[in-house]
Order: C-alpha cells, then sequence, then structure tokens
C-alpha cells in the first residue's frame, strides 16, 4: 500500500507543471480597440501582438468596436468592451474615443494612441514618467507640432497672408493652437469648422476661396483622417495649398505634411498591452513620445498648383513625391 501511495504522489508531481502549463496554455486573453473611424489602421498593432507572441483566434480574443465617425456611439461601444470582460482596452485616435473608455470602466487597463489631444493636459495621466491610474501609451506631442507646420507654411509660401483652417468640433484644442501660430506669424486666419463631415468640405473650401484663404491648415481627427482623399482633391481643385499632419495625406494628393508616423505609433500600443497583459500595471509603465517626425512633399501637387517649392525646404524633406 506505501508503494502504490508513493507512486501516486510521484505521478502527481510529475504531472502538475504539465497541468499547470495547460492551464496556462488554454489562457485567452481578450483585447479591447475602441476607435473612431478607420478601423484598417490597427493592422499593423495586430501585427506587432503576434510578435509577442498573441494569435487572434488562439490564445487572443481581439473585440473591436468601431464608431465608424459617429462620436456619439462611442459611450455604447465602450460599454460593450467592458461587458465583453476584456482585460485591456486600445482607445486610439481622438481624445473622444479615451473619454468613453475612462467613463465605461476605472480599473481595466486602458492603452491610447493620443493623435490629436495632450492627455497630461487633460489630466488622464499624472505624469507622462508615472501615469498613474489605468491609462497609459503613446502620446504624439501634436499641439507642439502646429508652430513647425504654420512655419514650413510660411516658409513655402513667402507671400502668405491668409490661412483657413479646416477641422471639426473635436478638434478644439488643435483650432486654438493653430490660430495662435498663425498669429505669431502674422498670418490672418479663418476658421473652417466641418459640422456634417464629409457633406460640408465642399462648402468649406469654397468658403475658403470666396474669402481669399492662400492656404489651408488641416488639423488631425479620426474623420478628416478618413476623407484624406476627398480633402486633399478638394484642395487642389480648388487651388489651395494644403499642409497635413500625416503622410497618408500627401500620398493621397496633398501638398505637404510633417509629422511622427501614424503607423508606426499604432504598432507602438503593442508592447504596452504586452507588458499589462504579462502583470504590469498601467500606472507603472511610462507614456512615450515619438521623436522622429518626417516632412513629406507632393511635388506631383506643387506642380499642378504651379508652385515652385522653395530649394532650402526640398532639402530638409525626408521624401519627396514625384
Amino acid at each position: 500500500m506505501r508503494r502504490i501511495g508513493l507512486a501516486v504522489v510521484l505521478a502527481l508531481s510529475l504531472a502538475s507543471p504539465l497541468l499547470i502549463g495547460a492551464q496556462q496554455a488554454a489562457k485567452v486573453w481578450r483585447v479591447g480597440i475602441l476607435v473612431v473611424a478607420n478601423p484598417r489602421l490597427y493592422d499593423g498593432f495586430v501585427d506587432e501582438l503576434r510578435k509577442f507572441g498573441y494569435v487572434d483566434g488562439q490564445n487572443l480574443a481581439l473585440e473591436f468596436r468601431n464608431a465608424e465617425g459617429k462620436y456619439e456611439r462611442l459611450p455604447t461601444l465602450a460599454a460593450e468592451l467592458v461587458h465583453a470582460r476584456v482585460d485591456v482596452i486600445l482607445a486610439a485616435g481622438g481624445e473622444s474615443s479615451l473619454r468613453a473608455a475612462r467613463q465605461a470602466t476605472t480599473t481595466i487597463p486602458v492603452v491610447i494612441v493620443a493623435i490629436d489631444y495632450d492627455p497630461l493636459a487633460l489630466r488622464y495621466v499624472a505624469s507622462l514618467a508615472r501615469p498613474g491610474g489605468n491609462v497609459t501609451g503613446v502620446f504624439l506631442q501634436q499641439i507642439e507640432l502646429t508652430t513647425k507646420r504654420m512655419e514650413l507654411l510660411k516658409a513655402t509660401l513667402p507671400n502668405l497672408t491668409r490661412v483657413a483652417i479646416l477641422g471639426d468640433a473635436s478638434a478644439a484644442d488643435q483650432f486654438k493652437a493653430a490660430k495662435a501660430a498663425a498669429r505669431s506669424l502674422g498670418f490672418r486666419v479663418q476658421f473652417l469648422e466641418s459640422r456634417n463631415p464629409p457633406d460640408d468640405f465642399r462648402g468649406a473650401f469654397a468658403t475658403a476661396v470666396k474669402d481669399h484663404a492662400g492656404a489651408v491648415f488641416v488639423v488631425t481627427t479620426a474623420v478628416l483622417f478618413r476623407e484624406r482623399a476627398q480633402i486633399a482633391q478638394l484642395a487642389l481643385n480648388n487651388r489651395l495649398p494644403a499642409i497635413f499632419a500625416f503622410r497618408e495625406f500627401a500620398d493621397a494628393g496633398g501638398l505637404m505634411s510633417y509629422g511622427a508616423n501614424l503607423g508606426e505609433l499604432v504598432r507602438r500600443a503593442a508592447p504596452f498591452v504586452d507588458k499589462i497583459l504579462k502583470g504590469t500595471k498601467p500606472a507603472d509603465l511610462p507614456v512615450e513620445q515619438p521623436t522622429k517626425f518626417e516632412l513629406v512633399i507632393n511635388l506631383k501637387t506643387a506642380k499642378a498648383l504651379g508652385l515652385t517649392i522653395p530649394q532650402s525646404i526640398l532639402v530638409r524633406a525626408d521624401e519627396l513625391i514625384q
């Protein structure tokens, strides 16, 4: 009997690590993704998660919620993610997605890709080094880049006197920063607030032409990014040089862009999710900021507008689209 007992104990002791390993392997992490628009942007995030060993349909279950440009849907979609018992939420893009996530939960970790607001100024994080609470992630200092873009407009168009600023209601902070930057450079400012995008873009550009704007400064929002091809084409049709935050606008036909690589920003959220799933608290994960910015100029568009880009600007460009 004693021999049988020892054999059973030995068998169980040998089996225990296997049982524990099987239990760990069976764990399926649930990651919620809450976005205003542009769902394909987050393919890179999912690809990056795969590098950390997370495979959708195996040990990862993705709960994707896309507001399709309708900001008022975000609170309901965030509540759905909480109800789905996700382990972490990626609240990417505009401040509205983070606000909805924070209203839905103060306990589930939230990873941000903040591209059109300042999470520190809005007190979503206590500091960049020690965020505190349940929010951390990547923060593009969009407001600070506003002045740089205005300076690029002035250097490109030395005779420019009047700038139209295009955005929507979610970009109040950017409007304010763009106005201050424009006036510091001696520009008169005209606001083109889109209240019903994309249907009123055509009217906004017609207003800019009527009021003799010499260029358009396009702020960053999820909806404007989604409609970048239409905006770039309207700027060209109305013979208005335009500057944007992301190279995707220049690729779509916009004159020039200056900012961080958007795809890389989204991918940078994956390491945060990995660390959180492995037990690190978001409060202990410093918020990251990009340090590399790129200037992209579409020379084909410049030619169509009859513009000669100064050599001093051309030599600073990271890429020239022919």
